[in-house]
């Protein structure tokens, strides 16, 4: 390799690793859109970033999806969709923690909000909106009247905490998925329609 071109390398790697982590953010950018709208999840295995996406498609892909752990900054937005998997009836304690900080940026731009959980893959029915949604995730965004959906999860043992990975394996629960991409793409539409109408 000649000198100069080592050079070269070696300033473009040092210069990435100033790069502010802020511009490495786990932010998904489905579709460019004045329209200011975000999803904001918080996922254990990934099922809520899933759905988040899914969800932001079928609002034509103008909503921008965040994952709770980076923390984003949402100030900048008009119309803010809440969602997060359910583990013990409970949405992860960073998305908790987040709603909590920032209730003032919130206030007044949840659109929507979902869940998704396991339901010991038994069909979701009215109980498990009033527990999960109605009684759990609305009350800490502080909000009624909201389209609220709750969807079927999934479980891949290889992306679990080993705590759980060693007692879903004690328990013999097998892997499953059960999160329909369709359910997701509807609940989005549902929701843009509710707003623009």
């Amino acid at each position: 390799m000649k000198k100069r071109e080592f050079l070269k390398i070696g300033m473009l790697s040092t210069a990435a690793l100033l790069i502010p982590k802020r511009v490495w953010a786990l932010e998904y950018f489905p579709k460019k859109s004045d329209k200011k709208w975000a999803v904001l999840y918080g996922t254990w295995c990934g099922s809520s970033r899933d759905a988040g996406i899914w969800i932001s498609e079928g609002m034509d892909g103008i909503a921008n999806v965040f994952d709770v752990k980076e923390n984003p900054d949402l100030s900048g937005y008009s119309h803010i969709v809440i969602g997060g998997s359910i583990r013990s009836g409970q949405v992860p304690p960073e998305l908790k923690e987040y709603i909590k900080r920032n209730q003032n940026v919130l206030k007044g731009k949840i659109r929507g909000l979902y869940a998704v959980c396991g339901n010991m893959m038994k069909p979701v029915g009215p109980e498990q909106k009033t527990a999960l949604i109605d009684n759990h995730l609305a009350k800490l965004c502080e909000v009624t009247e909201v389209p609220s959906r709750v969807f079927l999860g999934r479980i891949t043992l290889g992306l679990l905490d080993n705590e759980s990975r060693t007692m879903m394996t004690q328990m013999r629960t097998p892997e499953y998925d059960n999160l329909k991409r369709t359910e997701c793409l509807a609940f989005g539409k549902e929701i843009l329609a509710k707003a623009t109408s």
